[in-house]
């Protein structure tokens, strides 16, 4: 089994398999088709008072990022997602943030394991 991810705005590819979207919002101004989830993992992101604090500008990423893995570490849908993309040999988790390397998706795949 292999995770990727991905910025839920790029074209989609096969390549990419099972696409889990990982935001608690659904992208601004993307289709449904567009974006050809396969499943919407909304309890797996952030708390919505922490994704605010972030993208508010007021909370470093080092904090953030401390919060999110507590967060991460008491969400028992870790669990159910890991079985999902457990059952997919390629899978790949969406998010719609533009920083590659400065977004939730990192630490969630990070703190799945996979």
């Amino acid at each position: 089994m292999a995770v990727g991810l991905k910025r839920v705005y790029d074209d989609p590819a096969s390549e990419d398999g099972f696409r889990v979207l990982v935001d608690r919002l659904w992208p601004r101004g993307l289709s449904k088709e567009r974006a050809a989830v396969d499943l919407w993992a909304k309890a797996a992101a952030p708390s919505a008072d922490l994704r605010r604090a972030f993208h508010d500008g007021g909370l470093p990423w080092e904090e953030f990022e401390a919060a999110y893995r507590a967060e991460l570490s008491a969400n028992a849908y870790l669990d159910e997602l890991r079985a999902e993309l457990a059952r997919h040999p390629e899978s790949t988790l969406l998010y719609g943030a533009h920083d590659p390397d400065h977004n939730h998706a990192t630490i969630l795949l990070d703190a799945l394991g996979v």
